[in-house]
């Protein structure tokens, strides 16, 4: 089940109780999960019963208890506890990474996206003329484009050549200087366009736009303390586990695997991710999100391919699903912030 699954049953158990009588309110348009804060427990948590509380003229508390004998017989969910003022705190069960996987396989470098924007008519979004801005620029309107909206992206100004031959900026326009600039981050300390396409816009997009980028070769060297080799390669690793178990004559097949936890939740979270990174504008945390994949994708690597003489099994076929959905995920996010996905590296 993912986050937006998961919040549609949410809403569902929210609708029934009003069409039951049992709860007095308007039913809202959606509900928000996320992982659960301090004190929390379980894979997810919303604070839906706070928001019903009051318009529903009943303690939180026994909104919460309300909701929870519902979500209790919902398909994908093996837990749900009420903590603090009203929290809802949802286990799910083992089945739901394998229905996680499953939809990622499914939907392929298009997993997370919507239409979430859809009904917001045309985003217009202008950056200031400088790399920095413009590749900013070029990212967000790939993200909003992934959740439904439609964007015309225009800069303060004509582009440098550079920007669109070197770097892979687009934009649908051209405004001028007093135009009202929405995209303005901290701008470079000095020019990228020497580390390439891939290397300057990781190094332009991975900090939050408040914080100063730092240009250095130290995006192009491939060790563990590169972020973006990091994420290249667990990408490229999963693409040569593929290969390579198809050379041993089997394929992938969702299944439970349970002693990933990290990795589940990180491919589950991606949706919620990729809504996020476009209402709040910020590509750093699309880029944050695929650290998160490649670093818990890790420790899965080496247990995906039989050892000797063992024979595939099960337990094999599920885990090389597991791979092969946090590479898609990696290589779709590497896709959205306008950076190549090799296969080889």
């Amino acid at each position: 089940m993912t986050p937006v699954e998961l919040s549609r049953t949410v809403l569902h158990a929210v609708r029934r109780a009003v069409d039951e009588g049992e709860l007095a309110v308007t039913v809202p348009e959606r509900v928000v999960v996320t992982p659960p804060g301090p004190g929390g427990c379980g894979d997810y948590a919303t604070n839906v019963a706070l928001q019903l509380a009051r318009p529903a003229g009943q303690p939180a508390p026994q909104v919460a208890a309300l909701l929870r004998s519902r979500l209790l017989h919902a398909d994908g969910i093996s837990d749900v506890v009420v903590t603090g003022p009203g929290f809802l705190n949802i286990s799910l069960g083992g089945a739901a990474s394998v229905e996680v996987v499953a939809e990622v396989l499914r939907c392929g470098g298009r997993y997370g996206h919507g239409d979430s924007l859809a009904r917001e008519g045309v985003v217009r979004l202008v950056a200031a003329r400088e790399v920095r801005a413009v590749v900013q620029l070029d990212a967000l309107a790939r993200i909003l484009r992934s959740q439904g909206a439609l964007v015309h992206a225009e800069c303060a100004g004509p582009l440098q050549a550079e920007w669109g031959s070197v770097l892979g900026v687009h934009v649908d326009g051209v405004c001028g200087e007093n135009a009202e600039v929405g995209v303005r981050p901290v701008p470079a300390s000095s020019d990228p366009l020497p580390l390439g396409r891939d290397a300057a816009r990781w190094a332009l997009l991975h900090p939050a736009p408040h914080d100063r980028p730092r240009i250095g070769d130290e995006y192009l060297v491939q060790r563990e303390s590169n972020p973006l080799f990091r994420v290249r390669y667990a990408h490229a690793r999963s693409r040569a586990l593929v290969r390579n178990a198809a050379d041993l004559g089997f394929t992938a097949e969702p299944g439970v695997v349970a002693d990933q936890p990290a990795l589940c939740q990180t491919l589950a979270d991606h949706p919620r991710v990729l809504a996020a990174t476009a209402a709040y504008r910020a590509p750093d945390r699309l880029a944050r999100h695929l650290v998160a994949v490649a670093d818990a994708l890790a420790p899965l690597l080496p247990a995906v391919l039989p050892l000797g003489e063992e024979k595939p099994s099960a337990a094999h076929r599920a885990r090389l699903a597991l791979a092969e959905a946090a590479g898609t995920v990696l290589a779709g996010g590497l896709s959205l912030l306008g950076i190549d996905a090799p296969e080889h590296l």
